[in-house]
């Protein structure tokens, strides 16, 4: 994604939806489990153009919405993203709404969905700290709230 790319996404009003996380895990797994060379190269260079890119859109004031590759990584560890994203370029809370109501913006439900108001749909998850000091605290959440009830945690 260059300069060029980036500022016809800002021009439009296009979405950015990208997983900034999953290139360390694939390195990680890779590295321990004797993966090539190529592959580990072209994982490091590839993750390394991605973020680049992420961050010029961050700093051009592209949309942005969370998103994740879950199928690389186990299912779980989704909540990794948020550091990733506050590492390169967004504050806690730029991270935090891409996931609540900036995510229902780019699915044009933000009268029903991505925050806490009377008629929304909600579902939380609690935390025992406060995620704009402390971003990887959403990696260790507490409890879970789906559509009004609480779901047993394991």
């Amino acid at each position: 994604m260059d300069d060029a790319a980036i500022a016809e996404m800002k021009k439009h009003g296009t979405w950015l939806v990208a997983d900034i996380y999953n290139g360390d895990y694939i390195d990680a797994v890779g590295r321990r489990d004797g993966w090539s060379e190529e592959i580990l190269r072209k994982n490091t260079e590839t993750t390394d153009a991605q973020r680049a890119g992420f961050r010029k859109a961050v700093a051009a004031g592209v949309n942005i919405a969370y998103g994740t590759d879950a199928g690389v990584y186990p299912h779980g560890d989704n909540a990794r993203q948020f550091a990733y994203m506050v590492r390169h370029g967004m504050t806690p809370l730029q991270a935090l709404r891409s996931a609540t109501l900036d995510s229902a913006r780019l699915l044009g439900q933000e009268n029903t969905l991505g925050s806490i108001t009377v008629g929304k749909a909600a579902d939380l998850v609690a935390v025992a700290c406060n995620p704009l000091s402390d971003i990887t605290c959403l990696e260790r959440v507490r409890g879970v709230v789906k559509a009004g009830d609480p779901v047993p945690m394991h």
